[in-house]
């Protein structure tokens, strides 16, 4: 299991990537089963009235959130990629741009762990950009 975490505007938001071997959730609109990597995270977008109140770059917004859309990837590369993009796109639709989000790609037991000190590091995908605070969405 990967945690692929995108930090912009004073906020975080993360999904998962269930690894080939894990079980990715079963729930009408899962992808097929036998997908060996699957990507899960929350889809949310700005709305004027109703959802949830949150902070955005020293703004006060209202989100909405649907369904987490879970997709199957043949490869490790294509389920990270896709991952990050999907993390850009949701800061995008709440008005934070692409070039002002830093994602992380980290295993489960590895949080709190400083990146140097983590078992395959040098194996990880990271992208650079300056860090933000930890609130979450």
């Amino acid at each position: 299991m990967l945690l692929v975490r995108g930090h912009g505007g004073g906020t975080a938001l993360t999904g998962t990537i269930f690894e080939r071997g894990e079980q990715a959730p079963t729930y009408r609109g899962a992808p097929d089963e036998d997908a060996p990597y699957v990507w899960v995270c929350d889809e949310f977008y700005e709305v004027e009235s109703g959802g949830s109140e949150t902070e955005i770059d020293g703004r006060t917004i209202r989100v909405a959130f649907d369904t987490p859309l879970p997709r199957g990837f043949d490869t490790r590369e294509q389920a990270l990629s896709a991952a990050k993009e999907h993390v850009r796109t949701q800061f995008a639709r709440v008005g934070v741009s692409a070039d002002d989000v830093r994602v992380e790609v980290v295993r489960p037991e590895e949080e709190g762990t400083p990146e140097d000190e983590q078992p395959d590091a040098a194996d990880r995908s990271a992208d650079e950009g300056s860090p933000e605070g930890d609130a979450s969405l």
